[in-house]
Formats: C-alpha cells, structure tokens, sequence
C-alpha cells in the first residue's frame, strides 16, 4: 500500500470518520466520563485510578486535550470528535516507541478487545517488528478469563467464546496472559500494543504500554497523562470497514521505520 502523507491522512481519517465527526454520539462520551469519575471500575480499563478523576469536568479536560473532543460543558447531544492532528501526532509518538523497540530486539505483546475494527492493525505492527528482529510474545496455553479463552490469532491475543472472537473492555485477559507467562517462568513482555483493558492493566503492571482508544474511553488518555501509558492513539475503535485502517497502520510503520 502507498505510504500516506500526513496530510493525505488526515484526510483519510476524516472522511472514513476513524477522526474528526465520528460515530460515537456525545451523550455516550460524557455517560462513560460520568461513570468512570463516580468509580466505576468497568469504565477505567485495568487502571488504578483512585480518587484522583472524580471530577467529571477534570476527565473532559483531557480529553478535549489529548482526543479533541468538545471542551464547551454545555453541549451535552449529538456530534463529537475526535481531533485527526491528535490522532496522527500519537501515531508520530507510536512510532518512536515502535522504533526503538525494534533497535533493541524487545519482547513484544499484542492484544485487541476490538478484533472486529483494529485486528489487523495488531497484526500488521507485529509483522513488521518480527521482521526487525524482536521477539513477539507467544501467550500460555489453556487460559481462561470472563467465561471465554484467552487465545491467540495471528500474533495477537484476544478473548474467543464459543468459537467466535469477543469485544471487550475488560482487564482480566491480560491479567492471565501475565499470570501464565509468570507461572511459567517466562519473561514478561518489554512492551505492550493493545487497547481497551488489555493496555490499561499492562500499564498498570509497569509494563511499557502503546493503547488505541476511542473517545468514550476516557480511562486509557488519563493513564498517559499521568504517565502509565507510553502513547493512546485517539480514534474511533470500529468503524465500517476494518480495510480503513490500512493506510493509518502504513504511515505508522512507516514514521516508525519499519514499512
């Protein structure tokens, strides 16, 4: 695929609505702001968060800064968006972590709740750091969280029930991949690429983390403004056609000097 100029994908990002005027309605965005602030452990994505964003208007803040969605507390329907100069900027700062993981032959883990929309992107990314040299991390056998398997699909972990792959938030797959892995006395993974609760408790366990996040996932942004996370790429999580992705992940691999 043709490498995308910057310019050339903002453009895509905009019109595929991965950025810009995106699917996820603003009513959404500011419920799931207002669960994660009242405590709601769903909502913080394997992240310790403590008391420190209880205020529903300090969770907006961020996320107006590092998402770009709407910072006027009085739009409280319809559209919002996510800012495609953010969403590129993380991707420049994906790439540097990317790069200096191949540089120095890391042990890289993939995982996607989102297998529908950002599978390939994961697999894509591992391709390219397997062929730099690093070591992709090959999960334990046999385990088991929130009622499914936690497998693994062309380098990159997701939860399987009954035969199909699953959405989900939840931080407990990645907590046994690192159990399994530690049980057997495996090295844990240098650096984690992910989303959802698979990013938010790598990061919560110390661990190098790159998240994608869309903007009614508050949880992953403040866990890079406070430093848990390395990078949270903003954009919308699913959209359409999964094949939108391609020239985001390109230019990824390409900043990153692994096209």
């Amino acid at each position: 695929m043709p490498i995308p100029s910057r310019s050339e994908l903002i453009d895509h990002l905009v019109r595929t609505r991965i950025a810009g005027d995106v699917a996820t309605p603003r009513e959404n965005n500011l419920d799931h702001y207002r669960k994660l602030a009242n405590g709601d452990r769903h909502y913080w994505l394997g992240l310790e968060l403590g008391d420190r964003w209880s205020d529903e208007q300090d969770v907006l803040a961020v996320m107006a800064e590092r998402c770009g969605v709407s910072d006027d507390l009085g739009h409280r329907a319809g559209q919002d968006t996510i800012d495609p100069e953010l969403t590129v900027a993380a991707l420049d700062r994906a790439a540097v972590v990317l790069a200096k993981a191949a540089e120095d032959r890391k042990r890289v883990l993939f995982a996607t709740g989102h297998p529908g929309g950002l599978l390939d992107v994961h697999r894509a990314t591992a391709a390219a750091l397997r062929a730099a040299g690093c070591d992709i991390v090959v999960i334990p056998e046999g385990l088991r969280a929130d009622d499914g398997f936690v497998v693994q699909f062309a380098d990159v972990a997701v939860l399987e029930r009954g035969a199909t792959l699953w959405h989900t938030h939840s931080p407990e797959p990645m907590a046994a991949i690192l159990d399994g892995l530690a049980r057997e006395g495996r090295p844990l993974p240098d650096l984690v690429v992910a989303d959802h609760g698979w990013a938010g408790r790598a990061g919560q366990r110390g661990i190098d983390a790159v998240g994608y996040a869309d903007c009614n996932d508050p949880a992953l942004f403040l866990g890079e403004a406070e430093g848990t996370l390395q990078v949270t790429v903003p954009l919308d999580d699913h959209v359409t056609s999964p094949r939108f992705y391609d020239p985001m992940t390109a230019y990824l691999l390409h900043a990153a000097g692994l096209s």
